[in-house]
C-alpha cells in the first residue's frame, strides 16, 4: 500500500538536488538574514568564488533595495536556467529527505523537507486554513520578492513550518531508521552553520508520516487538545518564512489568472518546498528578535515613546505593565507601557516604531542576538530595544486562538541556526 497523502497539506515533492559540486559552497543561509552585516555576505562572496552555488540562486535582502535589484534578478533567473542546462541537478522524484542539522551548540534539530499546498495556507489575520502564518505579513515587503520570485524556473527553500507533535510521532521516527535510507548529503556548513546530513525516505517512511500527520489532523481531536470545538484544524504553523510562503502563494495566484480553471491544480507553482519541524524538537528554542533603529534622534524617540502610552513610565516597577528594554549611546533603562490593547511588549513597540518612522527620520532592522544589537546601539544615532523571549508552547493556541502575532515576534535560533539552501524544486 502506498503512502496516501491525498487530504494533506505537506506531501512529497520531485526534489532537485545539486551534483557534481562542493555542498559546503552551494549551502548558503536564508536570504533574510545578516541584513544589517553586509559583511556577512562578503565573506560568503569570497568563499565561493565561482564554484556553482546557491548564492547564485537567490538575492541577499540587504540587496533588495540596490541600485542594480533589476540586473541582479535577470542574473539569477538566468543562472538557474543555466543551472538546468548543465545538468546541476538530480531529480528525487515524489521525494521526501529527513534531515538532521547539528547546530553550533551540538543541539540536533530534525525535519522532513517536501512541499507544502499553497491552497490549504492563507496569512490573512483571521484565517481559519490548514497552514496559517505566526506573524503579521506586511504587504509592502511581498512585491520585491515576487519580482524575484515571479520568472524563476525552481525554487529554493528557507521556509520551515512548525507541526504540533508533543507524541514526536511524524519526524522522529525517521532517526532510528536512517540505515534503510539513502544517503543524500552529510557536510560542514559554512559561518558557524554546523552540520547537516540528509536521507531519502522509502516507501514505508512515506506511508508513517502521512498516518501521523492524518492522526494530528483529525477534527475530534484538535477541538479536544486546544479547547477549540467549531473551530476548523490548524495542522502547521510558520515558523520561519512567513513573507517568502506569501510572496509564492501570491504568484500561485497571478499564475491562475494566465490559465483555465481545470489547469490550476497540477501548475506547479501551487506547491512551495519547504521543511517540516517539530516544534517539541528538544533542539527548538525560540529566541527574540530585537529592534535596532538607525539614523534617529533616541531621546526623542523615548519621549515619543512615553507621550504615545497613557500611563507609561520610565523604569520597571511591580504590576501590570509590559516592560520595553532599550538601549543606546546614552545609556539603557526601561520604558513600562500599560498592557490594555497588546498582549506582547513586541506588539505595543512595533506599533509605536511604525507610527513614529511614517513621520520622523531612521529606519528599524530586526537583528538576532543581543550582542549584535548592543553593538549596533552604541553608535551614535541608534538605539536598540532588546525584547523578551515568547514560549513556544504558547505559539499554537496563540494562533488558534486570537490570530497571528505582531511581525518578528520570534526567531527559531539564531541567524547562523537559520535553514541552508540545498535542495530545489521546479516551480515553472
Amino acid at each position: 500500500m502506498s503512502a496516501d497523502f491525498t487530504n494533506l497539506p505537506f506531501r512529497p515533492a520531485d526534489i532537485l538536488l545539486p551534483q557534481n559540486c562542493d555542498y559546503d559552497k552551494w549551502a548558503v543561509v536564508a536570504c533574510d538574514q545578516y541584513t544589517s552585516q553586509p559583511e556577512y555576505w562578503e565573506r560568503v562572496e569570497e568563499r565561493v568564488g565561482r564554484a556553482p552555488s546557491a548564492l547564485r540562486l537567490i538575492l541577499p535582502e540587504s540587496s533588495l533595495e540596490g541600485p542594480q535589484v533589476e540586473m541582479d534578478i535577470t542574473d539569477i533567473n538566468a543562472t538557474m536556467a543555466a543551472y538546468l542546462r548543465e545538468g546541476r541537478f538530480k531529480t528525487l522524484p515524489g521525494a521526501m529527505v529527513y534531515v538532521e542539522r547539528t547546530l553550533l551548540n551540538g543541539a540536533v534539530r530534525r525535519g522532513l523537507v517536501g512541499m507544502a499546498d499553497l491552497t490549504a495556507y492563507d496569512y490573512e489575520p483571521g484565517s481559519d486554513a490548514l497552514i496559517r502564518a505566526t506573524e503579521g505579513v506586511v504587504m509592502s515587503r511581498i512585491p520585491p520578492r515576487i519580482a524575484v520570485r515571479k520568472n524563476a524556473p525552481i525554487e529554493l527553500p528557507h521556509a520551515m513550518l512548525l507541526v504540533d507533535d508533543p507524541a514526536c510521532a511524524v519526524i522522529e521516527p525517521m532517526a532510528a531508521q536512517t540505515e534503510g535510507m539513502e544517503k543524500l548529503y552529510d557536510f560542514d556548513l559554512m559561518e558557524q552553520g554546523g552540520r547537516v546530513k540528509g536521507w531519502l525516505l522509502g516507501e514505508a517512511q512515506l506511508r508513517q508520516v502521512a498516518e501521523a500527520l492524518s492522526a494530528l489532523a483529525d477534527p475530534e481531536a484538535f477541538a479536544a487538545r486546544y479547547d477549540a470545538q467549531g473551530r476548523p484544524v490548524m495542522l502547521f504553523a510558520v515558523g520561519d518564512g512567513n513573507h517568502s510562503l506569501a510572496t509564492a502563494k501570491e504568484c500561485y495566484e497571478r499564475q491562475k489568472r494566465l490559465v483555465p480553471p481545470e489547469k490550476w491544480d497540477t501548475l506547479p507553482a501551487r506547491y512551495a518546498l519547504c521543511e517540516l519541524v517539530n516544534l517539541h524538537d528538544a533542539s527548538l528554542e525560540f529566541e527574540p528578535i530585537h529592534r535596532v533603529v538607525f539614523h534617529t534622534d533616541p531621546q526623542a524617540l523615548l519621549d515619543a515613546l512615553v507621550r504615545a502610552y497613557p500611563g507609561a513610565r520610565r523604569g520597571r516597577e511591580e504590576g501590570d505593565g509590559l516592560p520595553l528594554r532599550y538601549v543606546w549611546a546614552g545609556g539603557e533603562g526601561v520604558v513600562t507601557v500599560p498592557a490594555a490593547g497588546a498582549r506582547l511588549p513586541v506588539g505595543a513597540l512595533q506599533s509605536f516604531l511604525d507610527d513614529w518612522l511614517m513621520d520622523h527620520p531612521g529606519r528599524v532592522d530586526y537583528i538576532h542576538g543581543e550582542a549584535v544589537a548592543r553593538e549596533f546601539a552604541a553608535r551614535s544615532g541608534n538605539i536598540a530595544f532588546l525584547l523578551p523571549p515568547m514560549a513556544k508552547q504558547a505559539l499554537f493556541p496563540s494562533v488558534i486562538h486570537d490570530g497571528v502575532l505582531p511581525r518578528k515576534t520570534f526567531s527559531m535560533g539564531e541567524a547562523h541556526d537559520k535553514r541552508f539552501y540545498l535542495e530545489g524544486r521546479k516551480i515553472r
